[in-house]
């Protein structure tokens, strides 16, 4: 998967450096939904002047060649991101935790994006997430009177 990455910049014209690669390894090695502190902390393992506006810029560089996801997790300390490597697809994210989980399908079908595609907007890709409390959550909050709108 790394060396398809790396493809992927080359052919956009992008340079590759060590960093890059460092960025690229920690991503992928970091497991399924990682944070921009995670990759920091993995990568300054061996490159340790790097910044994590360094991380930033790489996941967005990724992020707008279709590689990666950002999951966008409200009332966290920040965003997840996920290597695309399978067909597109949405995720649960729990309020409470922060954690995300891959639904196996996507909701919106084909039909919505052409109705939405309207005014000759082409619509390329899209992103869906679904908030709510994952099971463990919600088990720790009974009894509790949460709002119904997190804060």
């Amino acid at each position: 998967m790394t060396e398809k990455l790396i493809a992927l910049l080359r052919s956009n014209g992008h340079k590759i450096t060590p960093q890059r690669r460092a960025v690229i390894g920690a991503l992928l090695a970091c497991g399924h939904f990682v944070t921009a502190q995670q990759i920091l902390d993995q990568v300054k393992k061996t490159h340790p002047d790097i910044s994590l506006d360094t991380i930033y810029r790489n996941l967005g560089l990724l992020i707008g060649l279709g590689a990666v996801a950002e999951i966008r997790t409200p009332n966290r300390g920040g965003n997840l991101f996920e290597v695309l490597t399978a067909d597109h697809h949405s995720h649960l994210v729990c309020l409470t935790c922060g954690r995300a989980k891959c639904l196996p399908f996507c909701p919106v079908q084909s039909s919505d994006l052409a109705q939405a595609g309207v005014d000759g907007f082409t619509i390329t890709s899209h992103s869906l997430e679904f908030y709510g409390y994952c099971q463990e959550c919600q088990a720790s909050a009974e009894g509790e009177n949460r709002p119904c709108c997190p804060k």
